[in-house]
């Protein structure tokens, strides 16, 4: 048995080297070569994985989500050539128009309602302000359509249209006049989702449903005559 013991001690073990915790996981982690494609790392199943680009690799384009060329087409039911010309360069306006324009502007935004009587024509041309009576101050009837009694409302409805498209209307006639906004003669049924959204920049969505429901556009309008005369600002149709 000694000698047995002798020739056990006397053999060389062959025993596997010992890895650290970091080379077992490599060694688990890493293919086999038959598991690879041609041993270039890429999953034989699958060997078009590393070529898909990431989902953030490439900005999308827009198109087709925002297509601006189809943002101004009207509804199925009317056509461009019956539709009134909506125009928002006041370049394009006459001078006296575009002072007229300025001057409401600058009146409003003082918060002062008496700015306006300057600017309201007196006489036989004298603004038509809708709904009042013929013997009420011009003034007073249009401060009375406000929702507050200094008139503050108005004065800020009057900023809010004429920040909108405008429209030419009655050419040659002596109704000529440009129009704020350009909703007073547009029929609400063939407005672009722009143009609703304009709309509703104005108006409640509220609004915009019992206008749909009365068929026009029924809130405050203004017109200016190409001579630069306050026409008219009306409240409802």
């Amino acid at each position: 048995m000694l000698a047995m013991a002798l020739v056990i001690v006397a053999t060389p073990l062959h025993i596997a080297p010992a890895f650290a915790l970091s080379d077992i996981q490599i060694l688990q982690a890493s293919p086999t070569a038959a598991e690879d494609d041609d041993n270039t790392g890429i999953p034989a199943e699958n060997p078009d994985a590393l070529a898909q680009p990431g989902p953030f690799e490439v900005i999308p384009s827009p198109d087709p989500l925002i297509n601006r060329d189809d943002a101004d087409v009207p509804g199925s039911n009317g056509s461009l050539a019956e539709l009134p010309e909506v125009i928002y360069d006041l370049e394009t306006l006459p001078e006296p128009v575009r002072r007229m324009r300025q001057l409401i502007l600058d009146a409003a935004a003082t918060g002062d309602f008496s700015k306006l009587r300057p600017l309201l024509n007196a006489g036989p041309n004298e603004t038509r302000i809708q709904p009042s009576d013929a013997d009420t101050d011009p003034v007073d009837a249009l401060r009375a359509l406000s929702g507050d009694d200094q008139g503050v409302e108005v004065l800020a409805i009057l900023m809010d249209i004429l920040s909108t498209g405008f429209v030419h209307t009655g050419v040659g006639t002596p109704d000529e006049a440009y129009v704020w906004p350009y909703f007073a003669e547009k029929p609400l049924t063939l407005l672009s989702p722009k143009e609703t959204v304009e709309l509703l920049r104005i108006v409640t969505a509220g609004d915009v449903a019992g206008m749909q429901e009365y068929g026009t556009y029924n809130f405050f309008r203004t017109g200016i005559a190409p001579d630069g005369q306050w026409k008219f600002i009306v409240a409802g149709d």
